[in-house]
């Protein structure tokens, strides 16, 4: 944790990084997504599981996938999708805890909405620990890991790359990341697509627990 006392922003991926993945909240986006193409292509849910699955692949958001090819509403879509039972999710006194001894700018980073980061943050008690969420429209429909929204983001909050960590579940996010001058944290997780490249140089750390290293990195300060 040495080479983390200098760290001045905290950058916080979303889904499956600020709560645990067990918890399956990404599962339902995932089947609103296909049910929200289905219904608008018109085809059966089997065909839009592909369509969606090909679009993320290839656009690294299924969003922009139907935004091109299918000149979608971007806003219609991120509201269907994250229209969904957050009711498990639970508070967490020890990572808000955690978060809140960071000495620095903290800041969410998402492919998702800030309607949905504001329903899950305060489902978990950690919403006012923040000092903004950049979202998918603020990166103009640029997702993850497309370098354009990295560089935005470090200019609209005048981050300090060489001070800066993210953490991210989905480890080839990281890499634009760590090219930009930033630690990366790659929260470890099961999913296959997720955990590809997370043994790569650009993945600086490893944690099973995002609650656990950040107290490891308050003790050490």
């Amino acid at each position: 944790m040495k080479d983390l006392t200098n760290i001045k922003f905290w950058l916080f991926d979303l889904d499956n990084t600020l709560y645990d993945g067990a918890t399956k909240v990404f599962d339902q986006v995932d089947r609103k997504m296909s049910k929200f193409i289905s219904e608008k292509l018109n085809v059966s849910l089997e065909e839009a599981r592909k369509i969606q699955k090909n679009y993320f692949q290839e656009y690294n958001a299924t969003l922009n996938g139907m935004i091109k090819n299918h000149k979608i509403d971007a806003d219609e879509f991120l509201e269907f999708v994250h229209d969904v039972d957050l009711n498990f999710l639970k508070k967490d006194d020890y990572l808000k805890e955690q978060i809140s001894k960071l000495q620095g700018k903290k800041i969410i980073f998402t492919n998702g909405s800030k309607a949905h980061a504001s329903n899950v943050t305060s489902r978990i008690g950690i919403e006012q620990l923040f000092d903004g969420v950049f979202d998918i429209v603020d990166s103009d429909f640029y997702p993850k890991p497309s370098i354009e929204p990295y560089k935005k983001i470090i200019e609209n909050y005048k981050i300090q790359p060489e001070y800066c960590i993210f953490f991210e579940d989905i480890a080839r996010n990281l890499k634009p990341a760590y090219e930009l001058g930033m630690k990366t944290v790659w929260i470890e997780n099961n999913e296959p697509w997720a955990a590809k490249y997370s043994d790569e140089k650009f993945v600086n750390f490893k944690t099973k627990s995002l609650a656990n290293f950040l107290k490891e990195i308050n003790e050490y300060r």
